[in-house]
Parts: structure tokens; C-alpha cells; sequence
């Protein structure tokens, strides 16, 4: 099996990071990352401005630190209101979404969430109230509270 060994230009789930250098499988650069500009192929040239991109992050991050306790602090101290159609028993039509969740949680807050900062443990198909991870930092999570409220 062959692997390529390239530098990641954002963040990609479950493999790192801007600025990491990974080895993957060749088919996996060739077909998706590279293509879609989520990475560039590793060289001794490229090493130079990975080390670059690094010290700009960790500058970055202990600045973004501190907002981001104090944005976990207002996330897990409010509730986000999210209002779907229901039938009868609170029974929603259709599930809510990361994306509706970061929707509403940038309503409550006043912070842009992404809907890949929002991760739910299961379906929501029921109004109730329920707790979503929000990955605020690299190293922060806060746990977000949401009520979904059926419409008729």
C-alpha cells in the first residue's frame, strides 16, 4: 500500500489540523484532498512554510483562548430555542440538524458557529430538550443546551 506523506491546508476531521503533516493513502490524496484543496503535497520546501503556519496559530490560539472560555461560559449558561413542525405527541417532521443547532445557537449567543462545531448524540426527532458538543477551540468543547419546540 502506498501513502503520501502531505500538508494539510485546514482542518479535516479525524486527521488534523492547518499546517499538520500527514501520511495517507495515495488514493485518498489523489481523489479527495488534494482536489479539493484541503491539502498540498509534503516537501522539504513546504516543511519551511509549515513551520511558519504553526507560530501563527499558537500566536493566534492564546489570543483566541481566553474568548473562547468566555464563549463556553455563554453557551452553556443559555438555551436555544428551535421551533419545527410536529405532529401530534411532539413527533417532528423531519430531524434537526447541526445546522440548525449552529443556527440557533448564533441566534442566542451572537457568535458564527459552523455546523461542523456542532455535534449531536443521536437523532433529534422529538421536541424536548437536548445537549449538543459545540467545539469552540481546539482544545475547548462546551456543552450547548437547545429546547425544539412542535408547531402545529
Amino acid at each position: 500500500m502506498a501513502t503520501r506523506k502531505l500538508i494539510l491546508n485546514q482542518e479535516v476531521d479525524r486527521l488534523g489540523a492547518a499546517g499538520d503533516v500527514v501520511e495517507v493513502k495515495a488514493g485518498y490524496a489523489r481523489n479527495l484532498l488534494i482536489p479539493r484543496g484541503w491539502a498540498r503535497p509534503w516537501s522539504a520546501g513546504a516543511e519551511k512554510d509549515v513551520q511558519a503556519l504553526r507560530k501563527a496559530r499558537q500566536a493566534r490560539q492564546l489570543a483566541d483562548r481566553d474568548e473562547a472560555i468566555a464563549l463556553k461560559e455563554k453557551l452553556e449558561a443559555s438555551t436555544a430555542r428551535i421551533e419545527m413542525k410536529a405532529g401530534k405527541g411532539g413527533r417532528l417532521f423531519g430531524a434537526v440538524t447541526p445546522a440548525l443547532v449552529a443556527e440557533a445557537l448564533t441566534a442566542v449567543v451572537g457568535h458564527e458557529f459552523d455546523r461542523r462545531q456542532v455535534a449531536l448524540t443521536g437523532h433529534v426527532k422529538s421536541a424536548g430538550t437536548y445537549t449538543a458538543t459545540v467545539r469552540v477551540h481546539d482544545e475547548i468543547t462546551a456543552n450547548a443546551k437547545f429546547a425544539v419546540i412542535g408547531k402545529a
